[in-house]
């Protein structure tokens, strides 16, 4: 690791160890108990997880083990079977226990700050370094000795208290941005509800009251009675279609990797749901992989306009997102342009909560996929257009802030991953970077 600052091994700065190695009774209740799967970058993935009681808990993390097996603040863990260099420093308010698969990192803090290796062990430099030292196993583990082995750069603990104070600041922007999306999201999710799937307005006019959250010309669109329908009781001259009958189901295609004419040059957006994994936006601004005109004619759905809605159609089913770029898919979409009678927003939300029932329609061998066939008999109810309409207005403005933040956030990140290598190896000094940063955000 090139560094104008002193390298180190890990092991001289650092106590280190991991996690349980002996099997544990996971219980229906008590303590959290995570593996490698469970850390993020700087956050835990608590999407799947076990407990364990709480005396399972101090019998495999003693108290006064000579060990350094239970987790303290400060500690940094990493992820050291399957994906590694996933870190997450140990906080006051955390009470967990872990597998084997997760090492802990305890900084001798006269040496060195928490912070500051957790930005190192985030570093594309120290990603690499691991290759070298990875333990071999088919997971891609990672043992002890080599990770104790890890040469890190080393300033001052001044320096170090600086650099992880500005990379702080950039990720504390970033998460606060993210969550307001997360809430904008939530405001335009609880209007659908309300109004396609409570049907709050409708109930408000039968008892008299005039619907909250709406205007008077808004609310005058929807009736004061119901009907019934094969879907139960719906809102008077609302209609039961089915998903073909509203909308466009488009598919996407992969051009040969071996013709470099369909690649490049790298003309057109290309997606496949990778580039969904792990997004924290309802919408697509950028594409890991662009093709060619020549590669975009291979495609019989071509580009797709912006507000386009995706969902990955297999491995796994579900991902959502709106398009705000032109772009052309991989066969692991259903792409619904917004060409059809319901708008993407709305599908958007109306695929979103009812994900089940599409899931319900899928099958495969290998993996299970949902198919355009399979997707276009289901039926949804139609509201009316100037109802539709008015929701639209509304939910595109939640939208159009949540990618003006999705572009600050990404841009952000982009400056972060930059920035980071550099500042950790004295090749960049704070001053600098904070200029960078200032014109960035400016």
């Amino acid at each position: 690791m090139s560094s104008e600052w002193p390298l180190v091994k890990i092991s001289d700065v650092c106590a280190v160890g991991d996690g349980a190695h002996s099997k544990v009774e996971r219980t229906s209740k008590g303590v959290l108990y995570l593996t490698s799967k469970n850390i993020g970058n700087g956050t835990l993935k608590l999407d799947k997880f076990d407990f364990i009681s709480e005396e399972s808990f101090n019998k495999l993390f003693p108290l006064h083990s000579k060990a350094t097996r239970r987790p303290q603040p400060g500690d940094v863990l990493i992820g050291i079977i399957g994906t590694f260099g996933n870190a997450y420093v140990y906080k006051e308010s955390d009470h967990f226990g872990f597998s084997s698969s997760i090492g802990i990192l305890r900084p001798a803090l006269q040496k060195l700050i928490p912070e500051y290796l957790y930005y190192v062990i985030s570093s594309p430099r120290f990603k690499q370094i691991h290759a070298s030292a990875d333990g071999g196993s088919v997971q891609g583990y990672t043992n002890i000795p080599s990770i104790k082995n890890i040469p890190i750069p080393l300033p001052p603990l001044k320096i170090q208290k600086k650099i992880s104070s500005f990379l702080g600041t950039l990720d504390d922007r970033i998460t606060l941005l993210r969550e307001t999306n997360k809430i904008l999201e939530s405001i335009a999710q609880t209007i659908f509800k309300s109004w396609f799937v409570d049907f709050d307005p409708v109930r408000a006019k039968m008892e008299g009251s005039q619907p909250e959250g709406m205007d008077e010309a808004t609310a005058a669109l929807f009736s004061d009675s119901f009907e019934e329908s094969e879907l139960g009781l719906i809102p008077s001259g609302w209609k039961i279609k089915t998903v073909g009958d509203v909308t466009t189901a488009l598919g996407g295609a992969t051009p040969s990797t071996k013709t470099e004419a369909f690649w490049t040059p790298e003309e057109f957006h290309w997606t496949t749901p990778k580039d969904l994994s792990g997004s924290t936006s309802p919408v697509l601004l950028n594409t890991e992989r662009h093709i060619s005109a020549a590669g975009l004619a291979k495609i019989s759905s071509g580009l797709l306009p912006v507000g386009t809605l995706l969902m990955s159609s297999r491995a796994p089913i579900g991902y959502l997102t709106i398009s705000r770029i032109p772009v052309a898919i991989n066969q692991g979409y259903i792409a619904m342009p917004p060409d059809g009678e319901l708008a993407p927003l709305f599908m958007y939300f109306w695929c979103k909560m009812n994900m089940d029932v599409i899931k319900g329609h899928a099958n495969g061998s290998t993996f299970m996929e949902i198919s355009k066939k399979a997707f276009r008999p289901i039926p949804i109810i139609a509201p009316s257009s100037g109802i539709l309409d008015g929701f639209t207005q509304v939910v595109e403005s939640l939208f159009n802030k949540i990618s003006i933040n999705t572009e600050q956030a990404d841009a952000l990140s982009s400056l972060r991953d930059t920035l980071l290598p550099r500042l950790i190896s004295g090749q960049l000094r704070l001053p600098e970077a904070q200029e960078l940063a200032e014109a960035a955000l400016s």
